[in-house]
């Protein structure tokens, strides 16, 4: 052992490369959760995407993110090393942000902003897979085998990831959700930044301080050369083609089950569920594996198939979260309107408040002898997330949906969720190090991440899952057609209406049979969607108005087009170039009796039925992982 070495082990001191790698990935995250923040938000109110659209999008693009991963693993196990991934990564995701910024520059222009956005988001797919699993991987080289250090370094190493998720959404938030639909491309602009600072700082640190215990540069070569066992060969492990091509056709055929069939995965869906279970099977085919190494990678495949659970609950804060805190939680504190991007913080902010507790307890424990093993701290970050969507379920049991409720519910969900984080993610990390071969180091932290893939698809189809008591169908927005103003009239929503008994009706007058022309001169033809009548008025709820003022508090007047669809007009202030402030007239057509989602044959009607659905989901996988843990021990051959 050398000197180094020694002196390392011998003390509680983290390496200083410990933190060039913790604030490469703080700006990195700073990029990526900066720009998570106002994703939805800019679809929706910029680019006019219906909700449940947004978040199939949202759903698929988080899910792509965690599934190259696995390809940037395999590049840099076989052919480029850790560093080399990083910095392409790096290189790709700031032209990805710079996209995006592209895209909320030209949002007036639908078709031209769109393309722009998902051209952004495919070289920020690719990115973040070169990215993200190398840096992980090299937090564990900084240390000799076997030091009981490491579970702290992922922790301090997750603070980091935590510290630019918690400044993110603030500073791009503050730039770029301000109302203004114009304004999102500079929260864009600033997590184009952060991704710049991030690539300079570790091109200029890295030959110096991301160095192992003796010295050696961590990631200049292929893990695969990477010394595992001085009786064995340095050689490249040969790919045996056979075996590729049964798993590519294993593949195959289950992106054709999960696409063709009633599953209806969809294209991304599909690929994403069938490629969780092809490479996973590839990896633990290999004739070159041990078997003690076999069985550790078995674990690591379980506790991934738990963490799936784990993060298709909490991944809901980036979609149908953000949607409760925009329509349903009271965001006014002295009389300031709180913007709903900042809510995304708390979990960020809360880790790194409670991040250092616990590794304070971890390594209190740890020198007794008495640390839970990983799978027993992973049953027990499920737990805490069902807790968390337990308590906020009751918060909304029974309400009115037209009213708000208090941010601090929101606040507790996040709060528990981060402890659950912290038992779950950092661990996971660490365990993925400690239990992988060194030849395959970053390829499995990628099927790690590719669970993660799954899950946040997963998510995305969740999110889809939230109620809506009235649902928006369709909006005239900025030029609307003289034709639509003439069906809605003069008539003005009495104030008094919102103050009266929500179970009467309020009279409002019947929509024209005819057409419409848009702002793109193409014709909407409202005829199929009017009733024959020879009455003049019809009757709307005043729960429905109420809920629809709940959501859009400059609505005026309205409409009635058929039993079923009303159509509302507004005016909103949008900020123009020489920042100004210009009336923007809306038109917006709303669903009264959206059909509410069914999961496992069992009907979602209310709020407190879709956050009962994650209690249950999450607090059955925590049940099932406590009682298998003492089995992954013994496959876990001693590694804690």
């Amino acid at each position: 052992m050398s000197e180094t070495t020694t002196i390392q082990n011998s003390s509680n001191k983290h390496p200083k490369g410990l933190y060039v790698l913790f604030v490469t990935e703080m700006w990195e995250r700073f990029s990526y959760y900066g720009m998570r923040a106002l994703f939805v938000l800019f679809m929706t109110k910029a680019l006019l995407i219906d909700k449940s659209a947004a978040s199939d999008i949202y759903g698929s693009y988080t899910g792509l993110v965690y599934l190259t991963p696995l390809l940037g693993g395999y590049m840099a196990d076989r052919y480029w090393g850790n560093r080399k991934s990083i910095v392409i990564g790096g290189i790709l995701m700031a032209i990805g942000q710079f996209f995006m910024f592209m895209s909320g520059t030209l949002y007036q222009t639908p078709g031209v902003a769109a393309i722009l956005m998902f051209a952004g988001l495919f070289f920020l797919i690719i990115g973040n897979g070169f990215f993200k699993p190398n840096i992980s991987t090299m937090v564990g080289q900084l240390y000799p085998e076997g030091d009981k250090r490491v579970d702290s370094a992922f922790t301090i190493f997750y603070m980091g990831i935590n510290l630019g998720a918690f400044i993110a959404p603030l500073l791009c938030g503050y730039l770029g959700d301000t109302g203004s639909p114009g304004d999102f491309r500079w929260g864009f602009l600033a997590a184009c930044i952060g991704m710049i600072v991030s690539l300079v700082f570790f091109i200029a640190l890295k030959n110096k301080y991301i160095v192992t215990p003796d010295g050696r540069q961590i990631g200049d070569k292929p893990n695969n050369m990477r010394e595992v066992d001085t009786t064995k060969s340095n050689e490249k492990v040969k790919v045996d083609p056979t075996r590729m091509f049964i798993w590519l056709g294993i593949f195959l055929a289950l992106f054709g089950i999960f696409y063709f069939t009633k599953l209806d995965l969809g294209l991304i869906g599909s690929f994403i569920f069938g490629l969780t279970i092809a490479a996973p099977g590839f990896i633990i085919t290999d004739p070159a594996l041990s078997k003690i190494e076999k069985q550790r990678i078995w674990v690591i495949y379980i506790a991934a198939f738990f963490v799936i659970f784990f993060w298709s609950a909490f991944e809901q804060a980036g979609a149908s979260l953000t949607y409760f805190a925009e329509e349903q939680t009271n965001r006014v504190i002295f009389d300031t309107t709180i913007p709903t991007s900042y809510f995304q913080s708390i979990n960020a902010v809360a880790i790194v408040i409670f991040a250092p507790i616990f590794v304070a307890i971890w390594g209190f424990l740890g020198r007794r002898n008495m640390e839970p093993p990983s799978p027993f701290k992973q049953s027990l970050g499920l737990f805490l997330l069902a807790l968390g969507y337990l308590v906020i379920a009751f918060g909304v049991k029974g309400l009115d949906p037209s009213s708000k409720v208090s941010m601090i519910w929101l606040v507790s969900l996040y709060t528990i969720h981060t402890f659950g984080e912290l038992c779950l993610s950092p661990i996971g990390l660490s365990m993925v190090n400690k239990l992988s071969p060194a030849r395959l180091a970053s390829l499995l932290m990628g099927v790690w991440f590719l669970s993660t893939a799954a899950a946040n698809k997963f998510a995305g189809t969740l999110s889809s899952l939230y109620p809506e008591e009235v649902k928006l169908e369709k909006m005239y927005s900025r030029n609307v057609p003289q034709a639509v103003l003439t069906q809605l009239g003069t008539n003005v929503i009495d104030s008094v209406a919102f103050k009266s008994n929500p179970k009467s009706e309020y009279a409002l007058p019947v929509a024209t049979i005819g057409t419409v022309k848009n702002d793109k001169t193409k014709t909407d033809s409202i005829s199929s969607l009017a009733f024959d009548s020879t009455s003049k008025t019809a009757y709307v709820s005043i729960f429905h108005l109420k809920l629809i003022k709940s959501n859009n508090k400059n609505f005026d007047r309205a409409v009635l087009i058929n039993p079923t669809l009303l159509m509302t007009h507004d005016v909103t202030d949008e900020k123009q170039e020489d920042g100004k402030f210009k009336a923007v007239e809306r038109v917006q057509v709303w669903n009264l009796k959206p059909t509410k989602p069914y999961f496992a044959g069992f009907q979602i009607e209310t709020l407190y039925d879709f956050f009962m659905l994650f209690v249950f989901m999450a607090g059955i996988a925590a049940v099932l992982l406590f009682f298998i843990s003492k089995r992954l021990l013994v496959l876990m051959n001693g590694v804690r």
